[in-house]
C-alpha cells in the first residue's frame, strides 16, 4: 500500500511496559511514507517508570515522527473540524482508555482525538493492552467490537496462568491492520494465540 499523503494519528496510552514494543511500529509508518502525528495520554506525558522516563518517550516520539506531540484536550479538539487524520491508532490502548471510549468519556487528548475521528466517520484502530480484558473490561471491548469504523489489532491472552484476564494485541500487525481498516475491513483472524503451552 502507498502511504504517501496519508496522515496517521498515533496515540499512546499508559501501558508503559508495551511502549518499547510500539516505538518500532511507529517507525514503520514513517518509513512507509505516512505523516505520523503523536498524541499522548497524561500518563505518558508525566510518568517515569522502570520502562523509561516521560521525557525519554516524548523525545523518542518527536524524533521518530518529526512532529510535535498533542498532549492536551485543547490541542486535540481541532482534530474534529480540521479532519486532520485519515486514520487514528491507539497503541497501546489500555483498559482505562478502552472503558472510557466505550462509555463516551472524553477526558484526555487521546480520547478527544478518538471522539474527533469517530465524529468524522474515519477509521480508529485499537491495539489493546489490558490486564482485565477478560474481566470487567470484556463488556467494553465487546461494545467497541461492534462499533462502526473501529478496528482491532489481533489480540490474545499473553499470560493465561499468572494473568488469566490479560489481553494484548500483536503490535507487529499494526501496519497491516491499518491497511485493512483504510479499506473498511477488519484484519483476520482477530483472536489469536499469543501464548503457547509447553
Amino acid at each position: 500500500m502507498n502511504w504517501q499523503g496519508i496522515v496517521v494519528g498515533y496515540a499512546v496510552t499508559g501501558s508503559h511496559c508495551t511502549l518499547p514494543e510500539v516505538m518500532p511500529q511507529i517507525r514503520r509508518f514513517v518509513e512507509a511514507g505516512a505523516e505520523v502525528v503523536p498524541v499522548v495520554s497524561h500518563s505518558v506525558m508525566t510518568t517515569d517508570t522502570r520502562f523509561g522516563t516521560a521525557e525519554q518517550w516524548k523525545r523518542e516520539l518527536k524524533e521518530i515522527t518529526g512532529n510535535d506531540l498533542i498532549g492536551s484536550i485543547v490541542e486535540a479538539e481541532p482534530l474534529g473540524p480540521t479532519k486532520r487524520f485519515d486514520l487514528l491508532v491507539i497503541a497501546p490502548c489500555t483498559g482505562n482508555t478502552t472503558s472510557k471510549l466505550a462509555n463516551a468519556i472524553t477526558d484526555s487528548a487521546v480520547l478527544m482525538a478518538a471522539k474527533a475521528q469517530m465524529r468524522n466517520g474515519r477509521p480508529l484502530v485499537l491495539a489493546i493492552s489490558t490486564n482485565d480484558g477478560l474481566g470487567l473490561n470484556a463488556a467494553n471491548i465487546a461494545k467497541l467490537l461492534v462499533t462502526k469504523n473501529i478496528y482491532f489489532v489481533p489480540f490474545g491472552q499473553d499470560n493465561p496462568h499468572q494473568k488469566p484476564n490479560s489481553l494484548v494485541a500483536r503490535m507487529d500487525l499494526l501496519l497491516e491492520t491499518c491497511e485493512a481498516a483504510l479499506q473498511g475491513k477488519q484484519i483476520q483472524p482477530l483472536l489469536i494465540e499469543r501464548f503457547r503451552y509447553a
